[in-house]
């Protein structure tokens, strides 16, 4: 029953969090420079001052911002986003278009980041002030300071444009195979280099705080306990160091998956990968401000669900750690 209520509570903080983050958006949205009416009517060279008025009338932009705020809460509350300016479609159908996407964009970024920076960061440690520990250290502050964007053009240019191995844009080709799997490996070929683009970065973060804190926990009693008692170092090394290091590592990917959400914008943009990254990039420029409100949102949950889900695999990691709330 306690879990329950303590579950139940930090529910209720995560929709509060949603709640409060639709309104921060909609409010600077509306603060933003620009009028996507004015945009539209002058692409469509009708300049009248009717047009302009109808065009406000039909998407509820004549509303004080206050009435319009509210709307705009009370539709989202029926998963309702509006319609898009531009498109005239439904926003919550062109999310769902391309949200798988940049799902599995950011998920094969996320495991590709935490499986070689684990790994590195674990080599390291075995011995610190070695060359591996300098190759391995130098590399991962190379990842961590080169740009995104620079690291994704020199890719293009490497591997696409001299060596010709990989696809440089897109998911998949301009006829993408109607068969399963010939599917499947059409785009995880063109998912190479974004995914890695991404995840080299976090690579090197989780790489260098995966080292310091086996070094750390590695001086610790229980450590040199656990080897007195006769136990082979890869078992120490496994269910007493490296089980004790993860919980900081768990708690920088919980936070930083966040981020690669929104990595992706730049990301897609560089790979014309047709996620949710590249879809409020060109509403932002087209001021469709349903479209970008309706990124921001789902973005922003996306984020708090994947907080709410660290804090379940920590107590998975170290069962000592319990939330009162």
């Amino acid at each position: 029953m306690v879990k329950l209520d303590r579950a139940a509570s930090r529910l209720v903080k995560a929709v509060a969090v949603i709640l409060a983050i639709a309104c921060m958006n909609f409010v600077l949205i509306r603060m933003a420079p620009g009028d996507p009416v004015a945009v539209m009517a002058g692409e469509a060279a009708m300049t009248d001052q009717a047009y302009l008025d109808e065009l406000r009338a039909r998407f509820g932009l004549d509303r004080p911002v206050h009435e319009q705020l509210l709307v705009y809460l009370s539709n989202v509350a029926t998963l309702d986003f509006g319609t898009s300016y531009r498109q005239g479609r439904p926003v919550a159908d062109i999310i769902l278009e391309r949200l798988p996407a940049t799902l599995v964009l950011t998920i094969t970024a996320f495991v590709i980041s935490l499986a070689l920076g684990i790994t590195a960061g674990v080599i390291a440690a075995r011995r610190p002030g070695g060359w591996v520990d300098t190759v391995v250290s130098t590399l991962a502050l190379a990842f961590y300071a080169t740009p995104l964007f620079w690291v994704g053009l020199m890719a293009i240019l490497l591997f696409s444009l001299e060596l010709g191995w990989l696809p440089a844009f897109g998911m998949h080709g301009a006829t993408p195979p109607t068969g399963g799997f010939a599917y499947l490996a059409e785009v995880a070929k063109h998912l190479v280099l974004p995914a890695m683009t991404l995840g080299l970065f976090y690579t090197g973060v989780y790489a260098r705080l995966t080292r310091a804190q086996m070094l750390e926990v590695q001086s610790q009693d229980f450590v040199r306990t656990a080897r007195a008692k006769g136990l082979t170092e890869p078992r120490v090394e496994r269910a007493h160091v490296l089980r004790n290091a993860l919980l900081p590592v768990v708690t920088m990917a919980g936070v930083q998956a966040g981020h690669l959400v929104g990595g992706t914008i730049l990301v897609e943009t560089v790979f014309a990968w047709p996620g949710i990254g590249r879809l409020a990039f060109n509403a932002l420029l087209q001021r469709d401000y349903s479209v970008l409100l309706g990124v921001f949102l789902v973005t922003s949950t996306m984020v708090v669900v994947i907080n709410l889900l660290t804090d379940l695999v920590y107590g998975l990691i170290d069962p000592r750690i319990r939330f009162e709330r």
